[in-house]
């Protein structure tokens, strides 16, 4: 018995010095496993963090760019335009709307890229239908002109490096010759408006695409309304041409 009894100690004593071993081994390997895996944790965040400090450098260096391209079209002291215009526009109480066809050029004067005065000059031409018989029958179709100076500011509402958008509002002195073509008849007997001088009002929104710093490519829908014949005759019709900058702030 004590024999056996010694050989079942000892081979517990066995079991007991294997499981330790095993166990021992195991929380070795695990922590070994578990030391290389921190950096790895640590690489994507690190990674992360540059994409974006070099995103953020890219977006600065972007908007930098704008802020000078902006400043290179806007910060002209002077500008200059020169344009084509169209405008329906009513010659007579009771005629019919003519179209008249105009010169138009003007300069402005900044005093910050946004705000500036225009000095606007133009002439409108036309033939309206003042009808078959009456006083002098081989009248029917009657060259008028029309020669406008207005002044008043001009205000940019949107400032891009391709383009702009600005309100314009002028006003100033009509001057009209209706009776140059009637064969020495007063115009008023051909229903057209007396020769005279009225006040004209122009509220305009120019739109500037910009080829460069200092040239752009300008279209202006606008209102106008004007007072011969003691009436107001309102009116709608557009500029379009070429604005030239020149002179720094």
């Amino acid at each position: 018995m004590s024999s056996f009894r010694r050989l079942a100690l000892a081979l517990a004593l066995s079991a007991f010095a294997a499981h330790f071993a095993l166990a021992q081994d195991s929380s070795s390997s695990s922590s070994a496993q578990q030391a290389p895996q921190q950096p790895a944790a640590q690489q994507p965040a690190s990674t992360n963090q540059g994409a974006v400090s070099v995103q953020a450098r890219i977006r600065a260096r972007r908007e930098q760019r704008r802020v000078q391209a902006i400043h290179d079209v806007y910060s002209h002291l002077y500008e200059i335009h020169t344009s084509m215009g169209y405008l329906r526009w009513t010659p007579g109480s009771s005629l019919q709307r003519v179209t008249l066809y105009a010169w138009d050029t003007g300069l402005t004067r900044y005093y910050s890229e946004k705000l500036g005065i225009t000095l606007d000059g133009r002439g409108y031409y036309g033939s309206p239908f003042v009808g078959l018989g009456g006083l002098n029958s081989s009248v029917t179709n009657p060259a008028i002109s029309i020669y406008n100076f207005m002044g008043g500011p001009t205000y940019r509402f949107i400032r891009e490096p391709r383009y702009s958008v600005s309100g314009r509002v002028m006003a100033g002195l009509a001057h009209s010759n209706f009776s140059s073509d009637t064969n020495g008849v007063p115009s008023n007997q051909f229903g057209l408006w007396p020769d005279g001088n009225t006040f004209i009002l122009s509220v305009s929104a120019p739109l500037d695409y910009h080829v460069s710093p200092t040239i752009s490519l300008r279209l202006a829908p606008e209102y106008v309304a004007t007072g011969f014949g003691s009436t107001i005759q309102n009116s709608l019709g557009f500029t379009g041409g070429f604005v030239f900058r020149f002179g720094k702030q």
